[in-house]
């Protein structure tokens, strides 16, 4: 028991764990580092701590002027506006009409209908031109163009017959695409007339009418100038009998309308050179002949 309490009172060990062991012993500790400030929460708080100023004076006095150009461009722009469709200065005041052969030129302004005294930009130019064609077939095509400030032009190309096809009285004009564009009293100078024969043609079956009014357009629409000024009728018995009948009883055995270009050189060639034969043959265009001279 005295060995035990012995023990105890002269053990070399103490506890410094304590309270007073860490208030008197061992090194100091480091200070600790002074807290940044926190940016204040929000969006004007997360732009004011990336970008240090922001939202003062001199970004009030940066977006002055972008703020003034914004108001000029939309006073510009509303300005323009104005003045393309509420004011006087730019509206239709003139309209003309030019390159009419037939045709005169109230007739294209009275089929184009432009609205005079209407904003010039509001024109629509694709409309004017379906109109003149839709109303005047004899008009191939019709340029509408802005003359600007104050006017409206229409350039027209009319079309031109190539062959006529009797009907009672009249005459129907018939262009190089064989459109029937329109019908006359009197028959225009310088244009043959189709005598078409196709019920007494051995291939009436195959070849009917319309198509046989084909072959007579690709022959008259590919005679040069000279010869169709002289051609008076042209006659189809069949698809490869077709026959020119020309000023001063001369005739041409034209054959089918194919290498009709090739034909027509040749015949030009033949008149030039036999201009008092009374017969022509260019069927077969690399070796025409003439007979009757």
């Amino acid at each position: 028991m005295a060995g035990g309490t012995t023990a105890q009172r002269g053990t070399p060990f103490s506890d410094r764990s304590g309270p007073s062991a860490r208030k008197g012993g061992g090194a100091p500790k480091p200070p600790k580092p002074p807290k940044r400030p926190r940016a204040p929460k929000g969006p004007e708080g997360a732009k004011s701590a990336r970008r240090p100023g922001a939202g003062g004076p001199g970004a009030r006095l940066r977006r002055g002027p972008v703020l003034a150009s914004l108001a000029a461009a939309v006073l510009l722009v509303a300005g323009g506006t104005w003045v393309l469709y509420g004011s006087s200065w730019l509206r239709v005041e003139k309209v003309s009409a030019a390159g009419m052969d037939v045709l005169t030129s109230e007739q294209v302004l009275g089929a184009a209908a432009v609205p005079v005294g209407a904003p010039l930009v509001s024109v629509d130019t694709d409309e004017i031109e379906a109109r003149v064609r839709g109303r005047l077939p004899r008009i191939d095509s019709v340029d509408v163009v802005r003359a600007w400030p104050h006017g409206i032009g229409l350039k027209v190309t009319e079309r031109k017959p190539v062959l006529l096809i009797k009907k009672d009285s009249n005459f129907v004009e018939v262009d190089a695409s064989g459109v029937r564009f329109d019908t006359v009293a009197k028959a225009p100078a310088g244009v043959p007339v189709l005598e078409l024969n196709a019920d007494r043609s051995p291939s009436a079956r195959r070849f009917d009418e319309e198509r046989l009014l084909h072959e007579a357009v690709l022959v008259a629409g590919a005679l040069p100038e000279p010869i169709a000024k002289q051609t008076v009728q042209v006659k189809v018995g069949s698809y490869d009998s077709v026959v020119l009948e020309l000023t001063g009883g001369r005739s041409v055995t034209w054959g089918s309308g194919e290498q009709s270009d090739a034909k027509g050189r040749a015949l030009n060639a033949l008149l030039k050179a036999a201009p008092k034969a009374g017969h022509f043959d260019v069927s077969v265009p690399t070796a025409p002949a003439v007979s009757g001279s």
